[in-house]
């Protein structure tokens, strides 16, 4: 996994178990796929990710996290490739 928000890709960023999948910090239909090409995503473990029993405690499915997911990965990115506006450009709007 390229991570340009981690080095450490063998943990979760949430809980510190073993990572399972990638969390892309931008997500959404053409998000995404603009997010793996950038290296905006983050490791995690499966439950952490989408199958904990509580929504609260999995970023799918909680609100705050999945906005709080967003502004990171614009924050990252800016810092990693360009401004506000160059955000906007490739992916259509600003979280922060």
């Amino acid at each position: 996994m390229r991570s340009v928000v981690t080095e450490y890709t063998d943990i979760c960023i949430f809980c510190g178990a073993p990572s399972e999948c990638e969390h892309h910090l931008l997500f959404g239909t053409s998000a995404r796929e603009l997010a793996e090409q950038d290296g905006i995503k983050v490791p995690c473990c499966n439950k952490c990710h989408n199958l904990a029993n509580k929504a609260v405690d999995r970023v799918h499915g909680n609100p705050m996290a999945e906005k709080l997911s967003k502004m990171l990965g614009q924050a990252i990115w800016e810092v990693n490739y360009g401004d506000r506006e160059a955000f906007r450009r490739r992916y259509g709007k600003s979280y922060l």
